[in-house]
């Protein structure tokens, strides 16, 4: 009888944790998922449309919007996204990657020195603002911003949305990160 009191209430409480970050996450979503990384040089959130992004280039002087989904010509959030860009004279850079699959470091590099050399502030963004971004802002922050591995790691955590569990795609980033480390010489 005692055990299965035990067993109610611990999926009571699984109940609750899961109810919690579901609604966390979604939130997250609503809201864009918009932050700041390092104020006033890089800003990061899902997809924009063409309203948020103008009002994120007009609050926080965006010269630069990393769209790392890649061209999508055609689509709709995509020719919002350029005309937007276009219309405010922000710089405006398509740089293809997937949640799925694991950065080669001469990608991750490129990306790295994109970021590097692009105007500031820079806003990135992909698809739900976690896993992609949380990449890029990891390795912005611990490679070009100053930031010790620890708290830049931070980036790609749920605290953005980002589920690093290895069985799950977005785990890809995860990992991407944990080559680059290497090839960084920082310890993993």
């Amino acid at each position: 009888m005692k055990l299965k009191k035990i067993f109610k209430k611990g999926l009571t409480a699984l109940g609750i944790v899961t109810v919690a970050a579901g609604t966390y996450l979604g939130g997250l979503q609503l809201t864009g998922n918009f932050h700041e990384v390092k104020a006033g040089e890089l800003y990061r959130s899902a997809q924009p449309d063409a309203a948020d992004l103008k009002r994120y280039i007009n609050d926080y002087g965006i010269k630069t919007v990393i769209n790392l989904r890649g061209a999508k010509p055609g689509k709709d959030w995509y020719e919002a996204e350029i005309s937007e860009s276009a219309a405010l004279a922000v710089n405006h850079v398509d740089f293809h990657m997937s949640d799925r699959t694991v950065l080669s470091t001469e990608r991750s590099r490129e990306l790295i020195g994109l970021m590097r050399d692009a105007p500031k502030p820079i806003l990135i963004h992909c698809r739900s603002g976690a896993d992609r971004t949380g990449l890029a802002s990891v390795m912005y922050l611990q490679q070009l911003g100053g930031v010790g591995e620890e708290r830049a790691e931070w980036q790609l955590s749920p605290l953005y949305g980002h589920i690093g569990i290895p069985v799950i795609g977005p785990y890809a980033m995860d990992q991407t990160w944990e080559n680059m480390e290497k090839v960084f010489g920082l310890p993993s």
